[in-house]
């Protein structure tokens, strides 16, 4: 199994994210959205960088117990009640994405929504991975 990174440069330059992943070989896995629900079923984190840590750790944790490594996501969305936020935290954003998944980035999209299922989560990630 293998995932290649596919920039094209005549599109802007990523940052925090791939242009195209192509997989060849290996099992699909489809996680569902997570916020920063604790084990508990509370929302945890009061800012929007909490909750996003929570959330991939969340989804981390849901794909390490499918066989999966952070290096086998080829995509993830992020639904966000404030997309300026987002934004404005991005920088932050990043580093939380390098230390806890590290610096192989999928393909990604970031969604504004309206509200999520869980009313005080501010951001949702979902994602398919390809593992061997």
């Amino acid at each position: 199994m293998s995932l290649e990174r596919i920039n094209p440069a005549e599109l802007s330059p990523p940052t925090g994210f791939s242009h195209a992943v192509v997989a060849t070989g290996g099992r699909l896995v489809f996680l569902a959205g997570q916020t920063s629900l604790d084990g508990a079923g509370a929302v945890v984190g009061d800012t929007l960088p909490e909750q996003f840590e929570a959330a991939l750790a969340n989804l981390l944790a849901a794909l390490s117990e499918a066989g999966g490594a952070p290096a086998d996501l080829a995509r993830i969305t992020v639904h966000t009640t404030d997309v300026a936020g987002y934004r404005a935290c991005a920088p932050e954003l990043g580093r939380v994405w390098r230390r806890l998944a590290g610096r192989d980035y999928p393909a990604m999209a970031v969604i504004g929504v309206v509200r999520l299922w869980d009313e005080a989560a501010m951001v949702e990630l979902d994602g398919i991975a390809v593992l061997p």
